[in-house]
């Protein structure tokens, strides 16, 4: 997808016009990707505002972004250069939201999402279930939403504490959602 600077990729739907008045990317997702290196900076307020600005990384190639809103214990697993080829590769198309569960216990949310791409067929889209978990850090009084990837391999029991730092055991807190 060609960027253009007054419509934000998240904004973007190939097959309905849902949203009735989009979005520039200043305006949308650039502050978040642009802070994202700053302690105390802009963070997503919710799992699906997380996941558009996601997305919009994927589009334009941030796998920096990627990696820092992905939760603290899998970022050294993820392999950023793979994300970068992956995200060069796809001619993204855009995104719908197809759910947002904005509350799962007391921190864990979903997000159901269409990412739609181009292909020799035509487009097609990658339909998924995605898990997210805020975390807070009590050293700077905040809490930010991050992506579960259950995609990372992970050497985790059911019974250790979470990956998570909630403090309560992994099977309890983000063991049902990294299955």
């Amino acid at each position: 997808m060609p960027f253009n600077p007054h419509t934000c990729p998240c904004q973007i739907h190939p097959v309905s016009n849902a949203i009735s008045s989009v979005l520039a990317y200043q305006d949308c997702c650039q502050p978040y990707h642009d802070d994202v290196n700053r302690l105390g900076g802009i963070t997503a307020d919710t799992a699906e505002r997380l996941m558009r600005t996601r997305y919009s990384a994927f589009v334009l190639v941030k796998p920096d972004y990627i990696v820092k809103t992905t939760l603290p214990a899998q970022q050294v697993l993820l392999d950023e250069k793979a994300i970068e080829t992956w995200a060069k590769e796809t001619d993204w198309a855009g995104l719908a939201i197809v759910q947002h569960v904005p509350q799962l216990g007391k921190r864990h949310a979903q997000v159901a999402f269409k990412a739609y791409f181009n292909t020799v067929d035509g487009i097609q889209a990658h339909h998924e279930l995605s898990a997210f978990v805020k975390v807070t850090d009590k050293a700077h009084h905040d809490a930010r939403w991050y992506f579960l990837d259950p995609t990372v391999a992970m050497t985790v029991t059911q019974k250790q504490p979470c990956i998570c730092g909630s403090g309560e055991k992994f099977k309890r807190c983000c063991g049902s959602y990294l299955i």
